[in-house]
C-alpha cells in the first residue's frame, strides 16, 4: 500500500503541475519561443536603462579636494628610469590656467560650483591683464609641437584650458575669446554633450569648433576615474572619446585631460598609444618639458587679476628636482 500511495501521489503532482501556468508553458513547446523573447526583451530593457542612466548622469568636476595633486609613485619610477636612458629636454616656463565654470552662479547654495567658477567680467579682466603683460596665448596642441621642435617657442607663452564642456563655454567664454582674438584649449566629455542642461549641446559645441579659436581636447567619454582601472576599461574611455569628437565634428584631437587629474603609468601608456601628443593633469606647476608632456602641470587662477595674477604665474611650485645636473620632475610625487 505505501508503494501504491506514493505512485498515486506522484501522478497527482504531475497533473497539478501540468494544470499550472508554468507547467502548461513547459509542457507545450510552442511557448518556448515566447519565453525566450521575454528574456531577451528583459535583458535589452535593462541594458538600455543602464545606458540612459549613464548618459544622463551629471559629472562631478575636479575640485581641489578630489583632484590628484602629486605624481603617482609608479609614474615616478618610470621617470627615474628615463633620466638614466635618455637626455632631458629643455624645461619651458608655460603656465597653464585651468577653468571649469565662467558664469554668474545663480544658486548660492551650490558651493562646489562657486568654488570652481570665475565670473565672466573677472575672466575678461584676467585676459586683459595677460595681454597687457605681453603673454602669447597658445594651445595644448601647439605646446606639443613646440616640445617636438615643430614650432618655435613664442614670447611669454600661456595656455588657458576649460574642462568638461559646460554650456558657458559657448555662451560666456567664446564671445570674450572673439573680442580679444585669443586661442584656448577645451577638454570635452563627448558622452555628456546634449544629454543634460549643464553640458554643451551639439549645436553649441559645433559653434565653438567653427570659431577656430578653440583647440578641442578629450576628457574621456563619461568623465570617469581612470587610475587603477582595468586596461580594457581605460582604453575604451580614452580611445572612444577621441574617436567620437573627431568623427562627429570632423576635427583632429591632440590633447587629453584626466578626470580628477588622476592617472597612473598604465593610463599614461594608453593615452600615448591613442595618438594624443599632450595630456593635462591637476598637479600645480608652471613649467613643462618632455617628461611631463603627458601630465602637464596646471594652476587655478581663481579671481586673481592684475599684479596678483602675474605674481601667481611666476611662483616656483617645487615640482622639479635635480638629477645629474638636469631638471627632472620627480620631487612632487605620492
Amino acid at each position: 500500500m505505501p508503494v501504491q500511495q506514493r505512485k498515486r501521489r506522484r501522478q497527482k503532482n504531475k497533473i497539478i503541475l501540468k494544470k499550472s501556468l508554468l507547467g502548461e508553458v513547459l509542457h507545450q513547446k510552442r511557448y518556448i519561443p515566447l519565453l525566450i523573447a521575454i528574456a531577451i526583451l528583459t535583458l535589452l530593457g535593462g541594458f538600455l536603462f543602464y545606458r540612459t542612466s549613464s548618459l544622463h548622469q551629471k559629472m562631478v568636476p575636479e575640485t581641489e579636494k578630489n583632484s590628484l595633486k602629486k605624481i603617482p609613485s609608479d609614474v615616478r619610477k618610470v621617470l627615474q628610469q628615463q633620466t638614466h636612458t635618455a637626455s632631458i629636454s629643455a624645461t619651458l616656463h608655460v603656465p597653464i590656467l585651468m577653468y571649469h565654470y565662467v558664469e554668474y552662479v545663480q544658486n548660492t547654495k551650490d558651493t562646489e560650483r562657486q568654488l570652481l567658477n570665475v565670473d565672466p567680467n573677472v575672466f575678461e579682466e584676467q585676459i586683459q591683464t595677460l595681454l597687457q603683460a605681453g603673454y602669447t596665448f597658445i594651445t595644448a596642441k601647439e605646446l606639443g609641437d613646440i616640445l617636438d621642435g615643430k614650432m618655435p617657442l613664442p614670447q611669454n607663452p600661456i595656455i588657458l584650458t576649460f574642462d568638461d564642456g559646460h554650456w558657458d563655454l559657448d555662451t560666456n567664454v567664446l564671445p570674450i575669446l572673439k573680442k580679444y582674438h585669443i586661442k584656448v584649449t577645451a577638454y570635452i566629455v563627448p558622452g555628456f554633450v546634449g544629454t543634460n542642461s549643464d553640458s554643451l549641446t551639439p549645436k553649441e559645441l559645433q559653434d565653438v569648433v567653427n570659431s577656430g579659436l578653440v583647440d578641442i581636447g578629450a576628457h574621456t567619454v563619461h568623465h570617469v576615474l581612470l587610475k587603477g582601472k582595468p586596461l580594457a576599461y581605460v582604453q575604451e574611455e580614452v580611445d572612444t572619446s577621441k574617436t567620437m569628437l573627431e568623427q562627429e565634428y570632423h576635427i583632429h584631437v591632440y590633447s587629453f585631460a584626466y578626470p580628477y587629474g588622476a592617472f597612473d603609468a598604465q593610463t599614461l601608456s594608453v593615452v600615448k598609444q591613442a595618438g594624443f601628443t599632450t595630456a593635462a593633469s591637476t598637479i600645480a606647476g608652471n613649467e613643462q618639458n618632455q617628461q611631463n608632456r603627458y601630465f602637464l602641470f596646471r594652476v587655478r587662477p581663481g579671481y586673481m587679476t592684475g599684479q596678483a595674477l602675474l605674481h601667481y604665474l611666476n611662483i616656483s611650485w617645487n615640482s622639479y628636482g635635480y638629477i645629474s645636473g638636469a631638471k627632472t620632475i620627480i620631487n612632487n610625487t605620492e
